[in-house]
C-alpha cells in the first residue's frame, strides 16, 4: 500500500492519494471534512454533521461539540458537556472519521489504498510536544505518520508538482524567493521560501489566528442579520430558532464563495426567527461591494502581515519572484487586488485548489519520497580562537542539508562533540546554540545568528583552563524535536534542553541530497556576525581544542602561565590587554582603573565598546 497525504487542518481536513499521474483529494460532497466532533449521549458524530449545530466560529468546546481539536493538543484534558476528555482522544475521533470516509470512497476503493500511513502536514508554529501528541492520536486512530512536513512547504510543492512543466518552472525559480500566503478558515500563515540547489527551504515564518476565514464568517453572519432586520424596521432583540445561526453561517460561507465570481448573492434561511418577528424567514441580497466593506478592516490587517514579515527579513517586495496564495479566503477579489498591488499581477498565483493544495502536496511528497532536510546550521558558540581573535565563533554541530528522520528514526551525532572549558572561574560552562538567519550551508562570517537556547553545565572551578573536557550530544527525533545534552567530565554535571522551532527544506531535485552528515572533524569554525551595540552578551567559555590558549581570557591565563605573556612570545594584543586591565591594580586595588590605563599606554589599543 502507498503513503497518502493528510492535511489535518484547524478548520477542515483532507486526505489525498496519487493515482497514476494525478493527485485526487477525497472530499465530502465536494468539500473538505470539517474538523469538528460532537459527543451526543455516548455517540460520536464528526465532520459535516457535527458542524451543522455550530452557531459561531469559536474554536474549542461549545456545549457537547468541539471545533478545531488540534488547537487543544498540549492540554492535559478538556471538559466537554460535563465529562473530561483527553485532547488526543478528541483528535483521534476526527482522524478516524476522515479515514473511514476515505476508505469508503469509490475512487479510493479502486486504488486499493487502506489509508494507514500518511505524510501529515503541520503549522509552522506547532511545537514538538504537540507534534508528539498528534502522532499518538493518529496512532490511536490507526494512522501511522510517515513524515511531518510544514504546511507552506507542502502547499508550494503541491502547486509546483501539479504544473505540466514542473521541472522547467522549478529550474526557473532557482535562487529566487517565493512567498506562500495561506489564508484558511482557522489561520493566516506566511512563509518566505527560497529555491536553492534542488531544495525548497524556509527563510522566515509568520502567522496568526485572529483574521482567519471563520472570524470573517462570523462578521458576515452578524452583519447580514443586522441589515436584514434593519430593512424590516426591527432594531431590538429577536429570538432565533434552534440551529438557525448555524444555517446562516453556511449561507454566509456560500455567499463569500459566490461573490468571488458574481456581483450579488441572495441569502435565504427559512424558519430563522420565532413567529413574533413577523416573517420567520431571513432574506437578504448582499453585493460584492457590501461584502468588501464588511471585511475590509480584517483584510487590511492580514495583508499588513506580509509587509511586516518582509521588513523583518529585510526583503523588498520586488525581490519576491512568486507569491503563491492558497486557502479559501484568497478567492475574494479584494484580497487578490491587495496582493497584486504589492507584487504585481504576474508574480501572484492564486491556487484554484486552495482548500486541497496542502494535502495534495503531502501526497506528492509521499509519492516522490521527497526528503525533509534541515534548512539552517545548528551551531554552538565557541570562545575566540586562532581563527577568530576578534570575538566568538560559531561551530556547526549539524549542517544545513542534514536529512530529517522519518517514522521510527532518530538522527544523531556518531559520537558526542568534545569541547574544553577555557575559563572555569565561575564554575559554569556556557553552551549557546544558535542558527544563522541565512539558509543553506554556505554561511558567511558576518551573517547574523538567532539564539536557540542556552545550556549551563557546572565545571570544576579549581582546574586550569582547557583541562576539563565537555561533551555535547544532539539528536533529532521523528517529531522533528532537537534534544541537546551537555556534560562536564570532571565535575560530572549535565544540562539538557529541547528545541522545537527548527526550520526545514524539502529536497525535490533529481540529484542526490546534499551531504548533511559530514564528519565534524572536517568542519571549521566561523567567526561570529555583528552584535547589537549595547546589548548584554553571554561570553562563551568553551573551546574546540585543548591547546588553543588564545581562547582563554588574558587575566585567567596569566594566573596559570605567566610566561605566555613574555615579550619574546608575542602574546596576542587582546589577551595582553585583558591581563593588564582585569588584574587588580597594585596601587588602588581596582580593576579596569585609570592606573591600568596609564600602564597600558600606547602599547594597548582599547577595543570598541560592543566587543566582548
Amino acid at each position: 500500500m502507498g503513503i497518502v497525504g493528510f492535511d489535518f487542518g484547524t478548520t477542515n481536513s483532507v486526505m489525498s492519494i496519487i493515482s497514476g499521474d494525478r493527485c485526487i483529494p477525497i472530499l465530502d460532497e465536494g468539500f473538505p471534512h470539517p474538523s469538528v466532533v460532537s459527543y451526543r449521549a455516548g455517540e460520536v458524530v464528526a465532520g459535516r454533521e457535527a458542524k451543522k449545530q455550530l452557531a459561531s466560529a469559536t474554536t474549542g468546546v461549545i456545549g457537547n461539540t468541539v471545533k478545531s481539536p488540534k488547537t487543544m493538543l498540549g492540554q492535559s484534558s478538556v471538559m466537554i458537556d460535563g465529562t473530561r476528555y483527553s485532547p488526543k482522544v478528541v483528535v483521534r475521533d476526527v482522524v478516524s472519521h476522515v479515514m473511514a470516509h476515505a476508505r469508503g470512497d469509490r475512487i479510493a476503493k479502486r486504488s486499493g489504498e487502506d489509508f494507514s500511513r500518511a505524510v501529515v502536514t503541520i503549522p509552522v508554529d506547532m511545537n514538538g510536544a504537540r507534534r508528539r501528541e498528534l502522532r499518538e492520536a493518529c496512532r490511536m486512530a490507526g494512522l501511522s505518520i510517515y513524515q511531518f512536513v510544514h504546511e507552506p512547504l507542502a502547499a508550494l510543492y503541491g502547486y509546483l508538482r501539479g504544473l505540466p512543466d514542473f521541472v522547467t518552472e522549478f529550474n526557473r525559480l532557482n535562487r529566487e524567493l517565493v512567498l506562500v500566503f495561506d489564508w484558511g478558515g482557522g489561520t493566516l500563515d506566511l512563509t518566505l521560501c527560497r529555491v536553492t540547489d534542488g531544495m525548497l527551504v524556509q527563510v522566515v515564518n509568520d502567522g496568526c489566528s485572529d483574521v482567519g476565514g471563520d472570524v470573517i464568517d462570523d462578521m458576515l453572519v452578524n452583519e447580514i442579520e443586522r441589515r436584514a432586520l434593519a430593512r424590516r424596521g426591527i432594531t431590538g432583540e429577536v429570538r432565533r430558532q434552534v440551529g438557525a445561526v448555524a444555517r446562516l453561517r453556511e449561507e454566509a460561507e456560500r455567499a463569500k464563495i459566490a461573490l468571488s465570481s458574481k456581483d450579488v448573492y441572495s441569502v435565504l434561511v427559512l424558519d430563522y426567527f420565532h413567529s413574533e418577528a413577523g416573517d420567520v424567514d431571513l432574506e437578504y441580497r448582499i453585493s460584492r461591494e457590501e461584502l468588501q466593506a464588511i471585511v475590509s478592516a480584517k483584510v487590511t490587517q492580514g495583508i499588513s502581515r506580509i509587509e511586516a514579515m518582509l521588513r523583518e527579513a529585510r526583503v523588498e517586495p520586488s525581490s519576491v519572484e512568486l507569491c503563491l496564495a492558497t486557502g479559501g479566503m484568497v478567492n475574494m477579489p479584494l484580497i487578490q487586488e491587495r496582493l497584486h498591488e504589492i507584487f504585481g499581477a504576474r508574480r501572484v498565483k492564486i491556487s484554484e485548489r486552495g482548500n486541497t493544495i496542502i494535502s495534495e502536496g503531502a501526497a506528492w511528497i509521499a509519492q516522490d519520497r521527497a526528503r525533509l532536510m534541515l534548512a539552517k546550521n545548528i551551531e554552538v558558540v565557541v570562545a575566540r580562537s586562532a581563527h577568530s581573535m576578534a570575538g566568538q565563533g560559531h561551530f556547526p554541530v549539524i549542517r544545513a542539508g542534514a536529512l530529517m528522520p522519518r517514522e521510527g528514526e532518530v538522527q544523531s551525532l556518531p559520537e558526542p562533540l568534545t569541547l574544553y572549558c577555557c575559563d572555569p572561574t565561575d564554575g559554569v560552562a556556557k553552551f549557546q546554540l544558535t542558527a544563522p538567519r541565512r539558509t543553506g550551508r554556505n554561511v558567511q562570517v558576518t551573517d547574523e545568528r538567532s539564539l536557540l537556547g542556552l545550556l549551563a553545565v557546572e565545571v570544576d572551578s579549581r582546574q586550569r583552563p582547557l583541562l576539563e573536557r565537555l561533551l555535547l550530544d544532539v539528536a533529532i527525533d521523528e517529531n522533528l524535536v532537537l534534544s541537546a545534552t551537555a556534560s562536564s567530565t570532571i565535575a560530572g554535571k549535565s544540562d539538557s534542553m529541547e528545541f522545537h522551532n527548527l526550520e526545514f527544506g524539502l529536497h525535490v531535485g533529481s540529484a542526490p541530497p546534499p551531504d548533511g552528515d559530514k564528519k565534524l572533524d572536517d568542519q571549521k569554525p566561523a567567526a561570529s556576525g555583528a552584535r547589537e551595540v549595547g546589548a548584554i552578551q553571554v561570553r562563551s567559555n568553551i573551546a574546540t581544542h585543548a591547546r588553543d590558549l588564545r581562547s582563554v581570557p588574558g587575566e585567567i591565563l596569566y594566573r596559570w602561565n605567566p610566561h605566555y605573556f613574555e615579550f619574546r612570545n608575542a602574546p596576542p594584543q587582546e589577551q595582553d590587554f585583558e591581563k593588564v586591565m582585569y588584574q587588580p591594580c597594585s596601587a588602588c586595588q581596582k580593576v579596569y582603573c585609570e592606573c591600568a590605563r596609564r600602564r597600558a599606554g600606547a602599547a594597548v589599543s582599547f577595543p570598541p565598546a560592543h566587543e566582548p
